[in-house]
């Protein structure tokens, strides 16, 4: 069985769950028809006990507007495609040779009526302009009202925050993305008014915002194109300010566990970090790195887990616990060797797998598909892939981000196959390419 830590919970001990029931960051998701989730940045609304994912859908591996998807679920991790929200809107801003990134959508109570804003831009980004579209009903369709740039002035990467009165504001990265703004929207969440608060200077992206106990916490990324960042957190005790200095919410050196962030969702007395591991080459196949935020320290910091629950009554994650083991103790084949760094667990790994190298572990299984999670170090600026067979069976090829250095170790999950008892996974073998370098495996 799958055995879990919970978080903030008087119960200790170990849960069932379905293979199904869990979030795993960095596995391909799949929609309730089994088609892969096509909805990037983000923005999530609850209407009732009904959460609606709207996002960006890049199927077609570009940056150019295809669709505004919307998907609905109950429990955060069973998601149901429905028609698309927005769609290309020829001779307009919002037609497919355009951009059209990050849509948040707010339910506005005195129109009784679901707003969509968006960062909407020309193809080489050279306009900054928001979007403003409108619906009866959450996943629309919805009517395109028009894109401009707010009080004259830039807006790329965008959201929004509804405060407890119901008032409204877009945060957007302005002036050339050198300084971030926050401003209030009008009643009709048309428009915004005027400026709240300006962080001049600080080059951020990707924003979103949690309130706590009546301090507001802004989580945001800086800028460094699709490639990830330490995002970081500010807080204030008011919107206009003043706001704290920057924060880490992660290891300085895992970027932010290669993500940006898109949306921040509350979890009872935490949130959910929900983020973007961007690949700028195959846009589509850009993976979904969801987290707890944990607050319990004072501050927000994500909790690294490669399988976990939430529990939407208690407001509560479970973070699963699994069995670790080493590369090094595994059979090393060909040209493989061991490698030694202070970062690795028990400070070696298996380095130089595929071109002829392979390591071969044994595990044991529970006679169904389980997660398992590689933890690797590739110190490449491209992605590298490895084969992996499961007990001398055909290989599957996963594929493996570049982890910011030979010496900074992320995981990266696949789901294989595992016959009651002992099992053998073969890594790299059959490939002309190099691997990376492998710390070890945790099987769920």
């Amino acid at each position: 069985m799958f055995s879990f830590l919970l978080a903030f919970s008087a119960l200790a001990g170990s849960l069932l769950v379905n293979a199904q029931s869990v979030i795993v960051p960095g596995a391909q998701w799949k929609d309730t028809s089994g088609n892969p989730i096509q909805a990037h940045g983000a923005g999530i609304l609850k209407v009732g006990s009904t959460f609606y994912w709207f996002g960006e859908d890049k199927s077609h591996n570009s940056a150019l507007f295809k669709a505004v998807s919307c998907y609905s679920s109950t429990d955060l991790v069973s998601w149901t495609r429905h028609n698309d929200a927005l769609s290309p809107v020829s001779g307009t801003m919002i037609s497919t040779n355009n951009v059209v990134e990050r849509p948040k959508v707010l339910f506005n109570s005195k129109n009784n009526q679901y707003v969509m804003w968006f960062h909407s831009d020309t193809s080489n980004y050279g306009a900054a302009m928001v979007g403003v579209a409108t619906a009866s009903s959450p996943c629309g369709p919805y009517t395109y009202k028009g894109s401009w740039k707010p009080l004259g002035a830039d807006s790329r990467d965008e959201g929004l925050f509804q405060d407890d009165d119901g008032t409204a504001y877009l945060l957007y990265a302005s002036d050339n993305n050198q300084n971030f703004k926050i401003s209030k929207l009008d009643a009709n969440y048309y428009n915004v008014t005027a400026v709240t608060s300006q962080l001049n200077g600080a080059t951020l992206e990707a924003p979103g915002i949690v309130k706590r106990n009546g301090v507001y916490w802004l989580i945001a990324s800086h800028t460094s194109g699709w490639d990830p960042n330490p995002n970081k957190a500010f807080h204030a005790t008011s919107l206009a300010g003043p706001w704290s200095s920057q924060a880490d919410i992660a290891p300085e050196n895992v970027r932010t566990y290669y993500s940006q962030n898109a949306y921040d969702l509350p979890l009872g007395s935490n949130a959910i970090y929900m983020g973007d591991r961007w690949r700028s080459n195959l846009l589509g196949s850009s993976q979904y790195i969801w987290y707890p935020l944990d607050f319990s320290s004072g501050s927000p910091q994500i909790v690294h887990a490669d399988v976990w629950s939430v529990n939407l009554g208690a407001g509560t994650y479970s973070v699963a616990s699994g069995t670790s083991y080493e590369a090094e103790n595994g059979q090393l084949g060909g040209s493989s060797r061991l490698l030694s760094n202070s970062a690795f667990s028990g400070g070696k790994a298996v380095g130089y797998l595929g071109n002829g190298g392979t390591v071969t572990i044994t595990v044991q299984g529970r006679g169904t598909a389980q997660w398992v999670a590689l933890y690797i170090a590739n110190g490449d600026s491209s992605w590298r892939n490895t084969t992996i067979s499961v007990n001398g069976g055909s290989s599957i090829v996963l594929d493996q981000p570049n982890t910011g250095g030979g010496g900074v170790v992320l995981s990266v999950p696949v789901q294989l196959n595992l016959r009651s008892g002992s099992n053998t996974i073969t890594f790299s073998a059959g490939q002309s390419n190099y691997a990376a370098d492998l710390d070890k495996i945790i099987v769920y």
